[in-house]
C-alpha cells in the first residue's frame, strides 16, 4: 500500500470505483509536535493496486482499528461529494472509532439504473470495503432521497443469518447480520419510502392530480429509476418493485434486513421540499402527520421542530377505514407500504427551514449537500451525529 501523510482538513478522496473512505490512523514521531494541536492528527491516504483509496486519521502515537463501517449514498444524479461535509462532521467527532464510506458506485446518470441495479452495485461496494477494513464489527448506513432506497435494496443484498443448525445449545436467536458486521443504525433523509406517485408526495406538482397523473405518465425520462420511484413498472406481471421491498421475498430479505438494524431513523422535511413530500419521507399517513409548534424542539438544533420517539403503526383494523373511503376496492399500494413498513419502530426527526432563505433548497440543505448555499442544514447533520453512538 502507498501512503501519504498530510494536514487535516483535506477533501475526501475517491477510488477508482468512485467510493471514498475515512477512518482514524497514527502519524509519524517526525511531525508529533507539529500537530499536537490538530484535532484528528495526521491524515494518511493509502492505495491498494486496484486504486482503492481509504483515507484513515487517528490521535499521534498508535494505529487505531476502527470498528464501525458508515456508508452514506447520495440521491438522484448525485455523487460522493454530497457527503462530504456531513462525513468529515462525524469523522471529526469520532476518529478513532470510523470509517466513514461515501459512496460514488452509483453516481451522476447511472442513478437511472433503477433501484435494484443500484443496489446490487452499492452491496458489491460495501463487501469490498469490508475486505479491505478487517477490523471492522459494525455498520450502519445514511441515505439521502433516493439513496436511502438504494441502500433499502443493498442491506437485503447483504442480509445474512445464521443456521439454526450452527447454533450451540441453550444459545439466543440466530443472530443477523448485514455483510457479516452488526448493523446499528438505518437513516434515511428526505427519502421517498412510499414513492412519488401517491397524491401530494410530489409537492411541485401543488396536488394536482392532472400532473400528478402526467408525471407518471412520462416517469420513464427517468430510466427505470424513475418507473420505480412512480409505481410504473408493474409491466411484467410483478407488483411494482417498491412494494415488493416492503416484504421478504425468497431470495431477498428486505423487511428481515431493515428490521435488524437497532435503530431506523427518518429525517424528513416539513415543507419546501418541493421533491420529496413530508408524508412519504417520513413514513406517515397524512392524517398522522403531526401539528408543529413555532419554534425548535432544543436551540441547539434550530432547524428540528419535531422528534417522535419509536413507534409502531397503529393496529390493522384502525386505519382500515381510511382507505378506500369512496368504498372502493381498489388495492392501495401506499397504505400497503406504510403499513408493513411501521410493523417495526422509526424513529421520526421533522424538519423545517421556513424562515431561511435556504428552505427555497429544502432538499438539499437537510443534507448539506453544498456548504456555501446549503448551510442551514449543519443542525441536523450535528443532531445526528449527537444521536450517534459508534
Amino acid at each position: 500500500m502507498e501512503e501519504e501523510d498530510s494536514k487535516i482538513p483535506r477533501i475526501i478522496e475517491e477510488d477508482v470505483h468512485g467510493g471514498s473512505d475515512l477512518q482514524g490512523v497514527g502519524e509519524s514521531k517526525k511531525k508529533k509536535k507539529m500537530k499536537k494541536k490538530h484535532w484528528m492528527g495526521c491524515l494518511r491516504a493509502e492505495s491498494d493496486e486496484s486504486g482503492n483509496v481509504d483515507l484513515t486519521v487517528d490521535f499521534p502515537g498508535e494505529r487505531s482499528e476502527p470498528t464501525h463501517l458508515v456508508v452514506m449514498v447520495n440521491g438522484l444524479i448525485g455523487s460522493a461529494q454530497n457527503w462530504r461535509f456531513a462525513a468529515k462532521q462525524m469523522l471529526k467527532k469520532y476518529p478513532q472509532d470510523l470509517v466513514v464510506h461515501c459512496s460514488k458506485r452509483n453516481h451522476s446518470t447511472q442513478t437511472f439504473d433503477g433501484v435494484d441495479v443500484m443496489g446490487e452495485r452499492l452491496a458489491e461496494e460495501v463487501r469490498s470495503v469490508i475486505k479491505r477494513h478487517p477490523s471492522l464489527q459494525k455498520i450502519s448506513f445514511v441515505g439521502h432521497s433516493l439513496g436511502g432506497l438504494i441502500a433499502r435494496y443493498a442491506v437485503a443484498c447483504l442480509y445474512e443469518q445464521e443456521s439454526r443448525q450452527d447454533l450451540p445449545q441453550n444459545s439466543e436467536e440466530p443472530k443477523e447480520r448485514i455483510g457479516g458486521l452488526e448493523p446499528v443504525y438505518f437513516i434515511t433523509s428526505a427519502t421517498p419510502h412510499l414513492g412519488s406517485r401517491g397524491h401530494k408526495q410530489v409537492p411541485l406538482f401543488s396536488g394536482s392530480r392532472t400532473l400528478e397523473r402526467l408525471a407518471t405518465r412520462m416517469s420513464w425520462c427517468l430510466g427505470k429509476t424513475g418507473k420505480h420511484l412512480f409505481l410504473a413498472d408493474g409491466d411484467d406481471g410483478k407488483p411494482p418493485l417498491l412494494l415488493r421491498m416492503v416484504t421478504d421475498r425468497r431470495n431477498l430479505k428486505f423487511i428481515s434486513a431493515l428490521r435488524c438494524f437497532k435503530r431506523r431513523i427518518a429525517y424528513a422535511n416539513t415543507s419546501f421540499d418541493h421533491l420529496v413530500g413530508w408524508s412519504t419521507s417520513s413514513i406517515r399517513r397524512r392524517s398522522e402527520l403531526p401539528k408543529l409548534q413555532r419554534g425548535p424542539v432544543n436551540d441547539k438544533y434550530p432547524h428540528i421542530v419535531n422528534v417522535e420517539a419509536p413507534g409502531t403503526s397503529r393496529n390493522h383494523e384502525e386505519v382500515r377505514s381510511e382507505t378506500n373511503s369512496n368504498g372502493s376496492n381498489n388495492f392501495d399500494m401506499e397504505e400497503e407500504m406504510i403499513r408493513e413498513l411501521t410493523k417495526m419502530s422509526w424513529e421520526r426527526v421533522d424538519v423545517s427551514f421556513r424562515g431561511t432563505v435556504q428552505r427555497f433548497l429544502a432538499h438539499n440543505t437537510i443534507q448539506v449537500k453544498t456548504k456555501m448555499i446549503n448551510s442551514a442544514g449543519a443542525d441536523v447533520i450535528q443532531h445526528m451525529i449527537d444521536n450517534f453512538e459508534p
